[in-house]
């Protein structure tokens, strides 16, 4: 069965790569937006469900991702060989910069320094010309690199598939690492791992970065999808929203933080749609926080845990009565 579950995720991208060439305009560009909001999800899987720092800031760097991206493109447009990187380590150096002062706090503390540096990012891009004010700031023509040219919905899904597949793929390898370990071992006990001599600030920093570096990624790709970007991608509730995706799916493994994205984009979809829950619609946010306390309180392990629940394992069947 573990072997099964290991193979289910490349079962999907297989899946996914079969049915671009079907799929309507619209199924599309939903799949899409599930997908990059699970390149968000699991940048901060790394740092919560991997390392034990839970993040209300993370956001920050998905914006400053997406603005460098526009930005950085002009008028004329730019190639992803160098917008991508720009993207991303932009992301990443004010990950650095964030990770420097808040990951010398712990608990309740580390999260509100976090906050603070993402609105404090937000602020920068609202109050001032530089990013468009509250309108924001129009990508005029999408990257490109020779035959992979983002205007093309086609190669924009594989692109984005692609992208989520390389984060999965890395996070796995991180995971089974001695650097993955390291983590686990600080978000069990960080005090026994700095006894046992490990430079637990020095790992912390560098998950930090790395989360902020895939959540970067994630904001290229979404103002590459959109053609458009605003400081509401790097308010609050979008950090809250994120952290909800990953909890709701499962926190402590990666298949969860996909799921919970998944989960979190279709009941939005669902419960903002008047065709589908008729007056409801127009209160969709607080069906929506209804329905997700329903599901942490029925599945305190997440959506992950559903299958466990569904088809328990032989030792658990031997003692049920």
């Amino acid at each position: 069965m573990k072997t099964l579950a290991h193979w289910i995720p490349l079962l999907c991208a297989l899946a996914l790569a079969a049915l671009g060439p079907t799929l309507s305009p619209y199924i599309s560009d939903l799949i899409v937006k599930v997908m990059i909001l699970s390149i968000f999800a699991l940048s901060l899987e790394l740092l919560v469900g991997m390392t034990g720092l839970v993040s209300l800031g993370h956001a920050a760097f998905y914006g400053i991702g997406a603005y460098a991206t526009v930005l950085g493109s002009g008028a004329e447009g730019g190639s992803i060989a160098w917008l991508l990187p720009l993207a991303m380590g932009s992301a990443a150096l004010y990950a650095l910069a964030v990770g420097a002062l808040s990951l010398r706090t712990r608990g309740v503390y580390f999260i509100m320094v976090t906050l603070a540096f993402a609105q404090m990012a937000y602020f920068v891009f609202h109050d001032t010309k530089v990013g468009g004010g509250s309108d924001g700031i129009y990508l005029y023509v999408r990257p490109a690199l020779g035959a992979i040219d983002m205007e093309n919905r086609r190669v924009q899904f594989y692109f984005v598939l692609a992208a989520l597949a390389g984060t999965y793929g890395l996070l796995a390898l991180i995971r089974r690492s001695r650097f993955g370990a390291a983590l686990a071992g600080i978000r069990v006990n960080e005090q026994r791992m700095r006894a046992a001599g490990f430079a637990v600030y020095g790992y912390k920093l560098a998950a930090f970065v790395i989360a902020g570096a895939l959540a970067g990624l994630a904001g290229f790709l979404v103002a590459a999808r959109d053609g458009v970007v605003n400081p509401e991608l790097m308010a609050w509730h979008n950090s809250g929203e994120v952290l909800l995706m990953i909890i709701l799916g499962g926190l402590g493994h990666l298949r969860g933080a996909v799921i919970g994205a998944v989960a979190f984009t279709l009941l939005k979809e669902v419960l903002g749609t008047h065709a589908l829950v008729g007056p409801l619609a127009d209160h969709w946010q607080l069906t929506l926080g209804i329905a997700i306390i329903v599901f942490v309180a029925l599945l305190p392990k997440g959506l992950i845990g559903l299958a466990a629940r569904i088809s328990p394992t032989p030792a658990a069947k031997a003692v049920t009565p």
